[in-house]
This record gives structure tokens, C-alpha cells and sequence, in this order.
């Protein structure tokens, strides 16, 4: 039997849509039982959320002040204290993941698995490699904990209504003290998160400027969705950095995708493989988003988002 144990991702008062998809990945592990651990200042809330999702056996809370803030210096030691007894340790690919998960691994001095995008067995998976030109299989030797991350756009979140235990408990683990949270500087934004917004209206160089890039806020705003941008858009500071999608932003998965003024470039595509409908639209014909696009349109973006914004 696999014994996982999961990492949550929260924000104190909510559970991240990651950890759900993670834990999907973990029940499709062969004799999976799962349990969650929550580490939290005040855990309450985001325990009885991760007690319902389905597949999840029991949740382990920790109520620590050090944990106010996911230092990864500070999680890790507690994670590694709880992670005696389990052969897998996952946490979603996301930046909290990435930070966690590799000190994680040090600490317990094996070698850690990044982002799983398929379960082949109780120890073997497969992941994206070149930016995702490859998919390659990884079996993990030996008895030891395998530690991993989970690519969350190849997942769909379990559903809710479960009624795991919850366990309160404490961990005698040194914290170490030369690293501190200072401050956090986060843009506010009433639209949906990027990694897990349904829809996502993303913008490309051919936007122009900022304030060309109002027009991809305001049909994003008709449709719900989250605001995305490729490299070239953030790198021409049009927008921040925090909405690039691709290889070297983030990996998403939505229902709809909708590309505007971008060509495409594999770094971008990287990103949006796992999208459910991918929309181009675009002055050149030939550009190559249109090879992965399942809708495409051939225009000029500065008359065609205004008219499909008014009709919307």
C-alpha cells in the first residue's frame, strides 16, 4: 500500500485548487491512502475544506505562529518531522511547491521527482522535459520516500463532500531562525487567479502597449476570465511578470484560452498544452499559434477584440 502525504497549499483562510488537483494525482497511485497536512497558524478552516475532498483519509493540522507565512525554510523541518512512516511526499508544482519540495528532499537526502504529469505505477511517472518537447519516464529506486512535485494542469481537481478525520498535532522539529518573513508585495486584482481560472484571455507584443492591453482587460472582464501575457508582452513591459504564461511563467490549464496578438513560440504553447479550447487571433496567417489553436482568426486585433467585446 502507498502511504501519501500531502502538502497543502493555502493562503491561511483558503485552500489553493492546486492541493485538490494533487491529490488527484496521488489516488490514482495503486493502493493509495491519503492523508493531507495542513501547516497553518490557525489551521481550522483550511482543514475541515481539505477533510472533504474526496480520496483524502485524514488531515494533520499543525498550529504554529512560525507558520503564519510559507517560509520554505520553516515548512520544510516540519515536513520532514511528519513525512516518517509515508513513501510518498507531494506537493502541487506551483511556486510554493518549487520552493518547498526541493528543500524538503535535501533534508531527507534523496532525489526529488518534478512535475508528475502521469502515474505509471507506485513508483514510476512520467514528466515533461525541453519545455515539453519530451516526455520522459522516471522510476524512483529503492525504499526510500519519494518526494515530488505535481504538474496541477494535468490534473482535475477531486470533488468535495468527503468527511476525513482531522488530528491536531505538534512537531518537534528545530526551526531555523536566519530566515524571516519581511513583506509581501502582491498586485490586487478582483479578476480570477491565472492557475486556476476556467477562462483566460492572454495578450501578446502585438498589444502594443499598456494601455493597448485595456482591451485585453476589458473582454476579460466580459467573460470572467483571468489575464494572461507572453514573455515578449512582459518583457516590454506591458504588464507584470506574475501573469506570464509559458515555460518560464505559468503552466495552466483552462477551459478556454484565448490568444491575442501572439505568435506562438514553443516557450509560449509550453504553457497552455493541457487547455481545454485554445482561441487565436492574430494579423498573420502564419503564425504558429494557429497550429495548436482549435479556433483561429485571421485580424487585426485592434478592430476584432473591440467588436467581439460589444457582442459579448
Amino acid at each position: 500500500m502507498a502511504k501519501i502525504l500531502i502538502i497543502a497549499e493555502h493562503d491561511g483562510q483558503v485552500l489553493n485548487a492546486g492541493t485538490a488537483k494533487t491529490v488527484a494525482c496521488a489516488a490514482t497511485i495503486p493502493g493509495a491512502e491519503i492523508d493531507v497536512i495542513v501547516l497553518a497558524e490557525k489551521s481550522d478552516a483550511v482543514a475541515a475544506e481539505a477533510a472533504a475532498l474526496e480520496a483524502v483519509s485524514c488531515v494533520i493540522a499543525v498550529d504554529n505562529e512560525a507558520n503564519k507565512h510559507p517560509l520554505a525554510a520553516v515548512l520544510a523541518p516540519q515536513v520532514v518531522a511528519l513525512a516518517d512512516g509515508y513513501s510518498h511526499v507531494f506537493a502541487p508544482s506551483s511556486t510554493f511547491g518549487k520552493d518547498l519540495m526541493p528543500r524538503v528532499a535535501a533534508l531527507l537526502g534523496v532525489n526529488q521527482v518534478s512535475d508528475i504529469m502521469s502515474v505509471e505505477g507506485e513508483r514510476t511517472f512520467k514528466r515533461p522535459i525541453y519545455a515539453g518537447n519530451a516526455i520522459v519516464t522516471v522510476e524512483v529506486p529503492g525504499d526510500a520516500a519519494i518526494i515530488a512535485t505535481v504538474r496541477t494542469a494535468s490534473y482535475r481537481a477531486v470533488g468535495s463532500g468527503s468527511a476525513a478525520t482531522v488530528e491536531k498535532t505538534t512537531v518537534a522539529a528545530a526551526l531555523p531562525t536566519h530566515t524571516r518573513f519581511v513583506d509581501a508585495q502582491t498586485g490586487a486584482s478582483d479578476r480570477p487567479d491565472l492557475q486556476t481560472a476556467a477562462r483566460v484571455v492572454a495578450g501578446g507584443r502585438a498589444v502594443g502597449s499598456v494601455e493597448g492591453f485595456d482591451l485585453i482587460n476589458a473582454l476579460a472582464d466580459k467573460l470572467g476570465a483571468g489575464v494572461g501575457a507572453s514573455r515578449a508582452a512582459v518583457d516590454a513591459g506591458y504588464v507584470a511578470n506574475d501573469v506570464q504564461v509559458g515555460q518560464t511563467g505559468k503552466i495552466i490549464a483552462p477551459e478556454l484560452y484565448i490568444a491575442i496578438g501572439i505568435s506562438g513560440a514553443i516557450q509560449h504553447v509550453t504553457g497552455i498544452k493541457d487547455a481545454g479550447t485554445i482561441v487565436a487571433i492574430n494579423k498573420d496567417e502564419e503564425a504558429p499559434i494557429f497550429e495548436v489553436a482549435d479556433i483561429g482568426l485571421v485580424g487585426d486585433l485592434f478592430a476584432v477584440v473591440p467588436e467581439l467585446t460589444d457582442a459579448l
